[in-house]
């Protein structure tokens, strides 16, 4: 099978792509302060990159794929004291994600798999209420998020990543390296300190915000010893969990 992409299409092309395995992949990020050094884009570079290498593989798995355009507008909070950063109310971005998947069952898509590089927890919570109000409308739709954050997915990414200490560190800079070379301000990132500060825990002891976690500059971890070759090699098992994910019979 083949992996398209969705604006590329013409309306006739949805039709005869009807099956009773098709898939939409709909890569979620957010516009958000990341460090000096990453792009405000960088998650949903990320999400772009996890959405393609998983495509592929249920593609190679006879299934037909279409890649959406990505959602870039969501709930950041945390970021919302540096400039350039746009959060929306999670009860927004919820009617949007359901929106689409109402939208999607219609045209005969059978499963929206979300592709999720946004660790927020208001868009968490968004992309959990989409998918309740997709299930209580009952179109029919099936959503599959695979949330990065739970303990048996994030044992398999890397160990900063694990540790929590993540937002444009190593973790996240490795792959826009491998992704998007061109969006790396390598002048930018070689000289900045380690914040070894775990948002994942600061999350858990009640911060609000990058600046009271200890992120004045926005990010964490240890963006100046990320490789195109670690990021690389994580886009690979991201798109491995998304494939996974939806290949999954379990709902």
């Amino acid at each position: 099978m083949a992996v398209h992409r969705y604006a590329d299409l013409t309306w006739e092309d949805m039709r005869d792509l009807r099956t009773a395995s098709s898939v939409a992949i709909l890569p979620v990020g957010a516009l958000e302060a990341h460090g000096p050094h990453l792009p405000l884009g960088t998650d949903v570079i990320i999400a772009e990159a996890m959405a393609t290498a998983g495509a592929a593989r249920l593609a190679a798995a006879g299934r037909e794929v279409v890649v959406l355009p990505a959602l870039a507008y969501t709930a950041a909070p945390f970021a919302e004291g540096f400039p350039g950063t746009l959060s929306l109310p999670k009860e927004t971005v919820a009617q949007l994600i359901a929106g689409i998947a109402g939208g999607l069952a219609q045209a005969g898509v059978s499963c929206l798999a979300i592709a999720n590089a946004h660790f927020d927890p208001e868009h968490l919570a968004a992309l959990a209420l989409a998918m309740a109000q997709v299930a209580e409308r009952g179109v029919g739709m099936r959503v599959v998020h695979p949330n990065l954050t739970r303990r048996e997915l994030a044992g398999r990414l890397t160990e900063e990543f694990q540790s929590g200490a993540c937002h444009a560190g190593r973790y996240e800079t490795s792959i826009v390296m491998a992704a998007a070379p061109s969006q790396v301000r390598g002048d930018r990132c070689q000289d900045l300190p380690e914040v070894p500060v775990s948002l994942s825990e600061a999350i858990r002891s009640g911060t609000r915000s990058f600046e009271e976690a200890g992120g004045a500059r926005a990010y964490f971890g240890d963006p100046a010893t990320a490789s195109a070759e670690e990021g690389q090699g994580t886009i690979d098992v991201l798109g491995q969990i998304l494939a996974e994910a939806i290949l999954d019979d379990t709902p």
